[in-house]
């Protein structure tokens, strides 16, 4: 049997990473690895410990790497790999020595648990992704554009979930009664030039909002958002940094998880400069459960991935998707991942038959080798193999025993996690959330301006002056709950009684305008019955 040389096997010698050997050893070569791959097979198969094997090629090569753990094996690249029987057997029968390793990495969460926290503001998502993750059709979504078209034009910034449901409150038609006091009386006259805006829509994009909270969808909008550049950075050793978006808990909401990854490969594209062919990528990105992101997806969501990822390419950065099989992939991405690695497929069935052989059909054929017959037959850790070679066509496809990782195989504990953690090098910078001047602020602002106003703030300083002054209380000020002065007190009690006769046009305007966070009796009694929906919003 041939020995591989052992230097070689780090990659970074020859501008390749070694993966696996059958009658000859398969390279992927790292001036080749941006023109992308994809990795297939059935459960249980061995595609995280092929992933594995890729992501620590790269690093060893100098190249940061960003992967989905779907199941939490994959983070056991973080620690010493244990020379366990079955490994040393299987680097013995390869040729290679041995030696356990680890891999410095970062863990990412975007409900900030098990990771450092993953933001983006409203605006970066826009609002094509966020009518894919809402799951809107075509005249809920054109209503969410007009949503963010008068937000740019009005300086009204989108960064969270409580941004863009107040953006739509003022988008949305009111009762003609309250129209001659509507403060956002500008802001609905512009989303009505822009389209046919009608309350029933945005109610229905509010509910949608709803579910998105519940599924914790909330945390991932904010600030401070994700400065992608913190994937991009190499070690002390100059090892590639391997960064870990935990995704076992994300995965409950497919749809999130999907456009949260194309959104960070959208990002990359458009801050990235053009470096053409490097001699490796400036970044690799492992994107598992692959075809949750082509489930279902319209038109216009499919021509922007693959627009990216047919484009990404020149920025240095290459994608790998991980799914089960290759026709989860649809023909016009597919053509262009040009590594691949296929596990094994079983064929119980007519369509799993199909399968087979439509993912021999992706290879370039061997002689030797009956492609189909063998993707049924691969055992754990087995794999056919074809790697872009030469002038960057693919080379024949060959059946190979992928090499054993050098980093432990399988999930850490949560006490080496938190180790990590601590240790990391982002450590501090988006732990903590921020609540910055924005869209929700900016409106609320405009109600509380309206409510200080001659109209209800009389100079006398009367009952409606000590009123103005509640209203303020209810919406924000600095004033503490139960601490309101003897006039206030009167205010409110007065207030209960007159709210129809003397602020009724004030308090629909009100209710309808922003909603804000409401905090005291008052406050509930006057728009309880105008706010209607937006009572739902937390504080």
């Amino acid at each position: 049997m041939a020995t591989v040389k052992t230097e070689a096997v780090s990659g970074d010698s020859d501008g390749r990473i070694f993966i696996g050997k059958g009658e000859q050893p398969a390279w992927l070569t790292l001036g080749l690895a941006n023109r992308h791959g994809l990795v297939t097979g059935a459960t249980g198969t061995g595609k995280t410990v092929s992933l594995q094997v890729m992501a620590e090629g790269f690093a060893r090569a100098g190249v940061p790497v960003f992967a989905a753990d779907i199941k939490g094996d994959l983070s056991g690249i973080s620690e010493v790999g244990e020379a366990k029987d079955f490994i040393l057997k299987r680097a013995k029968d390869m040729g290679l020595n041995f030696q356990p390793d680890q891999f410095t990495t970062v863990f990412w969460d975007v409900f900030g648990e098990q990771g450092h926290p993953v933001r983006a503001t409203v605006s970066e998502m826009g609002p094509l992704l966020l009518s894919r993750m809402l799951d809107l059709n075509d005249v809920q979504e054109g209503v969410l554009n007009v949503a963010f078209r008068v937000a740019d034009d009005n300086a009204l910034p989108l960064m969270d979930m409580k941004d863009l449901r107040a953006m739509l409150d003022a988008i949305a038609p009111i009762a003609a009664k309250v129209a001659d006091s509507d403060v956002n009386a500008d802001i609905r006259q512009a989303a009505q030039s822009l389209g046919n805006v009608t309350k029933q829509t945005v109610g229905t994009i509010q509910r949608q909002l709803l579910v998105l909270e519940n599924q914790g969808g909330e945390k991932f909008f904010g600030e401070p958002a994700l400065q992608l550049k913190d994937f991009i950075r190499t070690d002390s050793d100059g090892r590639g940094v391997v960064n870990i978006l935990v995704a076992d808990k994300l995965m409950s909401n497919p749809r999130l998880y999907a456009t949260f990854l194309l959104w960070m490969l959208s990002e990359l594209f458009e801050e990235l400069p053009e470096v053409g062919d490097p001699d490796k990528p400036k970044l690799v990105f492992f994107f598992d459960e692959a075809h949750l992101l082509f489930n279902d997806a319209p038109k216009a969501l499919m021509d922007k991935i693959e627009q990216v990822v047919r484009l990404i390419r020149s920025k240095g950065v290459g994608v790998y998707f991980i799914t089960q099989n290759p026709i989860d992939v649809p023909d016009r991405v597919l053509a262009q991942l040009g590594n691949r690695v296929q596990h094994a497929l079983r064929a119980f069935t007519p369509r799993d038959q199909k399968a087979v052989a439509a993912a021999a059909d992706t290879f370039r054929p061997n002689p030797k080798l009956d492609t189909a017959k063998a993707i049924t037959e691969l055992g754990k850790g087995e794999a056919l193999v074809s790697f872009l070679e030469g002038n960057g066509t693919p080379a024949m496809v060959e059946r190979v025993m992928v090499r054993p990782p050098s980093a432990r195989i399988g999930p850490i504990t949560p006490e080496e996690r938190k180790a990590i953690i601590a240790a990391s090098p982002v450590k501090g910078k988006y732990d903590t959330a921020v609540d910055s001047e924005s869209a929700y602020e900016k409106l609320r602002a405009r109600i509380e301006g309206k409510a200080a106003g001659p109209e209800a703030a009389p100079a006398d300083g009367g009952i409606l002056g000590q009123l103005g002054s509640i209203v303020s209380t209810v919406f924000g000020t600095n004033t503490p709950r139960g601490k309101l002065t003897t006039g206030q007190v009167v205010a409110r009690d007065v207030a209960r009684t007159v709210t129809n006769s003397v602020i009724g046009g004030l308090a629909a305007d009100l209710g309808k305008s922003v909603g804000g966070s409401l905090g005291s009796s008052v406050g509930r009694s006057i728009v309880r019955g105008t706010l209607g929906g937006l009572l739902r919003r937390s504080r």
